[in-house]
């Protein structure tokens, strides 16, 4: 059985996402992967909606937002992070992975922020239970 059910946080970018999905695996953890959802669908991205999505006025970003593949996705990520009891937000990450992290903090849920590299120094992680600057803390601090 699961230890936690873990909703990972972070960015397409992000080199470290998939070591941290796996070894959380590995431990014994349940992880949302975003980039594979369990409904089978390839993960979001912008361009899958529209190539141009870099282009989109304010106005066109807010009615994007209600194209059924963004609908379907939303979907996916508030069904599984309403599931999770934490949540680890990996950095580097972008507006979404801080949203969905503050959005678990928010609810009392155990929310850390794992940084396996320099960063910019911010503040407001301090509303989280733990930060983890290793895989080794991470793990340690989720048992």
């Amino acid at each position: 059985m699961p230890k936690r059910k873990i909703y990972v946080a972070s960015s397409w970018r992000n080199t470290f996402y998939n070591e941290v999905v796996c070894k959380l695996r590995e431990v014994g953890h349940k992880v949302y992967d975003f980039r594979n959802p369990p409904s089978g669908d390839a993960g979001f991205k912008w361009s899958c909606v529209s190539p141009d999505f870099m282009e989109w006025t304010p106005q066109q970003y807010r009615n994007m937002l209600q194209h059924p593949k963004a609908i379907r996705q939303f979907q996916n990520d508030i069904e599984a992070m309403e599931s999770c009891d934490t949540c680890v937000i990996v950095l580097p990450c972008g507006r979404s992975a801080h949203t969905e992290a503050g959005w678990f903090a928010g609810k009392g849920k155990k929310t850390v922020a794992y940084i396996p590299e320099k960063q910019e120094p911010e503040l407001m992680y301090k509303l989280f239970d733990a930060v983890c600057c290793s895989m080794e803390e991470l793990i340690k601090e989720l048992e």
